[in-house]
């Protein structure tokens, strides 16, 4: 029930059904004084969110700062979360926008700072149809020199909640031992790291796959509208929305 909730939930988080819904209501409202506070609703929800600005500034005080391990430090094992492919009708893998997570955990196995890769991701879907993505993962993780017998798989997650769950068992039950290092796109790891905090596992968080890194001024980071930013917003939302969701259920 909760995994079916927290897909509303985060239909209901996207600025653009936000504008939709709106319009909607503008096209067919008969009130003139209605119409018109709709319409500077409308014109205020534009602005702010295709803002760069405005985004850039919140994303990069939720993003935590860039860890750097070096090679003096060993983990037995790193937890890679999915949420970086996905798999069309003839259930081929593709990767993603969050493929960063696959680049950097490669790059940790290969310079021998994690021993052994804990791949945590099922099937993220409603109708739960389809491989789960940690299998994927797994192949294309092989294809780039990773050994087969460090890798440990962990296929039925549906969201970060169960990907801490589940990959407590498997540490318990292979009785490996910490820290971990947990890697996860950086604009997720405040609620992983407070998911994974709660389960009980000891870590050390990786952030990557950066979605806002700071870079000399620039028009098109500041004041030109940016239309993509809508889908951005919705990512952002999901994150801070779903942190306080999880805390207030108990599960972080």
């Amino acid at each position: 029930m909760f995994f079916i909730l927290s897909k509303i939930l985060y239909f209901l988080l996207v600025p653009f059904w936000w504008i939709v819904i709106l319009l909607g209501w503008y096209r067919f409202s008969k009130s003139a004084k209605v119409r018109k506070y709709l319409s500077i609703l409308i014109i205020i929800l534009v602005i702010v969110f295709t803002n760069p600005f405005l985004y850039r500034s919140l994303v990069a005080k939720w993003q935590p700062a860039p860890v750097t391990l070096t090679n003096t430090q060993t983990y037995e094992a790193g937890i890679l979360l999915g949420g970086m492919a996905d798999h069309d009708k003839d259930n081929r893998g593709f990767f993603g926008n969050n493929a960063d997570r696959f680049i950097q955990t490669a790059n940790l196995y290969h310079r021998g700072i994690i021993k052994k890769i804990i791949v945590s991701g099922g099937t993220g879907s409603l109708n739960q149809d389809g491989p789960p993505e940690a299998t994927f993962l797994t192949q294309e993780l092989i294809a780039n020199g990773v050994n087969e017998k460090d890798i440990i798989i962990e296929s039925r997650s549906r969201n970060t909640y169960e990907n801490a769950v589940y990959s407590k068992k498997l540490i318990d039950s292979l009785q490996l031992r910490p820290p971990f290092v947990l890697i996860t796109s950086a604009l997720h790891m405040k609620r992983s790291n407070s998911v994974f905090n709660k389960s009980g596992i000891d870590f050390i968080s990786f952030p990557c796959d950066y979605k806002v890194i700071a870079k000399s001024f620039n028009l098109d980071d500041t004041i030109i509208p940016d239309i993509s930013l809508l889908n951005n917003w919705s990512y952002f939302i999901k994150e801070v929305v779903g942190l306080y969701v999880y805390r207030l259920t108990g599960k972080a």
